[in-house]
């Protein structure tokens, strides 16, 4: 049975943990990165949340519309897109909670390496956990709604793009609400607007394919939206862990 010595020390131990594995690391951001990666393994259910999510919801959707093979072929782009957009907004209230929760998000704000770097190495863990995963699904989530043969590469393309740039504008929204005990509502009402024109040009790349017309001018507004997120989110974010953590 934990003592209330034992439950306070906790928090303690976490913190020494997630910095240790932090210093042995280094300061490159490779090794950021692969820290990163091994501590977001150690939380599974964060990880299989958004995947569950995604799969139930696009598996009960022919049991909620029909099972009309050209109305789910109609919707298979829209439908698609938006659950990945959701998905990956149910996994960022954790994105910087447990950091947060533990103290060791403070600490990597005294840290001397800048925190742009660590900022955008969570980022990164959350679309190669999150983001990665859900694009991988797609095609094989297409097939099942009777996505027609052309739109599973631009499907598969507009995601792999699409969910960085959501990750990373998340990643603002997080960082602002980080300090509030029960964020979600307030973490969709600042996202949301900004995830549109992604939402946007993602279906419109898939649907451009289906029928038939060049869809790479949506790819490459996609790629301007994701070098845009990556060079400006990842600072917003750190500006708003600071006056999180001064709070």
């Amino acid at each position: 049975m934990s003592t209330p010595e034992a439950t306070r020390q906790a928090p303690r131990v976490d913190v020494a943990r997630n910095l240790a594995a932090r210093e042995r690391g280094g300061p490159g951001f490779v090794a950021l990165l692969r820290t990163e990666l091994l501590l977001a393994l150690r939380r599974r259910a964060d990880i299989a949340n958004p995947l569950l999510f995604f799969v139930t919801v696009l598996a009960l959707l022919p049991l909620g519309v029909g099972p009309e093979p050209a109305l789910l072929a109609r919707l298979a782009p829209g439908m698609i897109w938006v659950m990945a957009l959701l998905a990956t907004l149910l996994s960022q209230e954790s994105l910087f909670r447990s950091d947060f929760e533990d103290g060791s998000l403070e600490q990597l704000t005294l840290a001397p390496q800048p925190l742009y770097f660590a900022v955008l190495a969570k980022v990164a863990v959350h679309w190669l956990v999150t983001g990665l995963p859900l694009a991988m699904l797609s095609p094989l989530l297409g097939l099942m709604l009777n996505l027609p043969p052309g739109g599973y590469i631009c499907l598969l393309l507009s995601l792999l793009l699409g969910t960085a740039s959501l990750s990373l504008i998340g990643a603002v929204g997080a960082a602002l609400t980080v300090a509030l005990r029960r964020p979600g509502l307030l973490l969709a009402l600042i996202v949301m607007p900004l995830y549109v024109p992604v939402l946007i040009f993602g279906t419109g790349a898939v649907q451009a394919a289906l029928d038939g017309y060049a869809y790479s001018v949506q790819l490459a507004i996609l790629a301007a939206l994701l070098a845009g997120a990556a060079a400006l989110a990842p600072l917003a974010a750190a500006g708003a862990i600071r006056i999180s953590t001064d709070s």
